[in-house]
């Protein structure tokens, strides 16, 4: 199998403001052109572009392409059930709205600290090895966001699990929050293939300051700055599929592009890519991928990740020489859709779901003061 992987997370959209309202054709074309270069791998998830990932999934692949030409990957997420048979309905909801008649990738969505307890109260683990025996799940696995001992502790625990979906990229190698690095180390100790999620780390590693793009031009007109992100996950040895959440043509077009024949990175461009993140990491103010998990509970219905984008922009700008910058107009633009960043009531439970993470209550306090005039 390539190791280039179809994200279907970031989908593009008709209406930019509604997740769920995916530019279907848009999305024909790029799977077209993905399976057309040899690529099969697709990721899915219930929560996926606002629940309409999986149903999107079906209408641009499985009722397109023979079952056994493609590879299809979801997720039993812990929000999403709260008893043993919810499991099942949950599951069961999945086959019809892919119409896949199985998986051949499933995984326990998002597992860390928080919501361990709750896989194991609910035998999940098990739960999805019966799953594989009855032949609707071929591989058993889970993703996962926390510390590399945590990690160690999982898979000593449930050494079933044949495959683990990490964070990684240049960016968050040696994160002492996301440990990229450590918790690949420890997949590969138990011998696990890893399959990588956030490789551009949401599109941060897609648009990198001045001065680090410059040293990736420098070194290969050629490749685009996107590409250093993928190739860096892809080079590692024991990774299985890199997945991309790409969102629109040209973007597939180029991750196909590069990975059609696939070349590690040398030393030299590892080297390289440490380099870049040294300068991201001097600039970057609030690191959020937009996964968008924490949207979904909102009540105030705040636009995290949007606002979030804006203000990491507006940050990277010389704004005692600007003053004013067009984000304060797409910050307008967003509010009159959902609540303004003040709006925040500091429920927590959008931090309580972040894979980063973050401190979000605080970061929308410093959103607020910047955009909420």
């Amino acid at each position: 199998m390539k190791k280039l992987g179809f994200g279907l997370m970031r989908m593009p959209l008709l209406d930019k403001t509604n997740a769920a309202d995916v530019d279907i054709e848009q999305v024909k074309k790029m799977v077209d052109l993905f399976m057309e270069k040899g690529f099969t791998y697709f990721d899915t998830a219930l929560m996926y572009n606002g629940s309409a990932s999986e149903g999107v999934a079906k209408t641009v692949l499985v009722d397109r392409y023979p079952r056994d030409s493609f590879t299809l990957a979801t997720k039993l997420h812990a929000a999403f059930f709260d008893s043993l048979e919810d499991r099942d309905k949950v599951f069961n909801s999945q086959l019809e709205k892919t119409g896949a008649g199985y998986f051949d990738y499933y995984l326990l969505h998002g597992i860390e600290s928080s919501m361990l307890p709750k896989y194991e109260k609910f035998d999940c683990f098990n739960w999805l090895l019966e799953k594989k025996a009855q032949s609707l799940v071929k591989h058993a696995g889970f993703s996962y966001h926390d510390s590399a001992k945590l990690l160690d502790e999982i898979l000593t625990k449930h050494p079933e699990m044949e495959f683990v979906q990490l964070q990684i990229n240049y960016l968050d190698w040696e994160s002492e929050w996301i440990q990229s690095r450590a918790c690949y180390e420890v997949a590969v100790k138990h011998g696990k293939s890893v399959i990588v999620m956030e490789p551009v780390k949401g599109g941060t590693l897609a648009q990198v300051p001045e001065e680090a793009e410059k040293l990736f031009k420098d070194y290969d007109a050629d490749m685009s700055v996107p590409s250093w992100a993928i190739r860096f996950a892809a080079s590692l040895e024991h990774v299985m599929v890199v997945l991309s959440g790409m969102s629109n043509i040209g973007q597939m077009e180029d991750n196909t592009g590069y990975m059609e024949n696939f070349r590690p990175l040398t030393e030299e461009e590892m080297s390289l890519c440490y380099k870049v993140a040294d300068i991201i990491n001097g600039q970057i103010a609030i690191p959020c991928t937009g996964c968008s998990y924490c949207t979904g509970g909102c009540p105030k219905k705040i636009a995290i990740p949007q606002y979030f984008s804006l203000y990491n922009e507006d940050m990277r700008e010389h704004l005692e020489e600007k003053g004013w910058t067009v984000n304060f107009s797409n910050y307008a633009a967003l509010t009159e859709k959902f609540g303004r960043a003040k709006d925040c009531i500091g429920c927590g439970q959008c931090e309580r779901v972040c894979p980063q993470h973050l401190s979000i209550i605080e970061s929308l306090k410093e959103v607020s003061a910047h955009f909420d005039h």
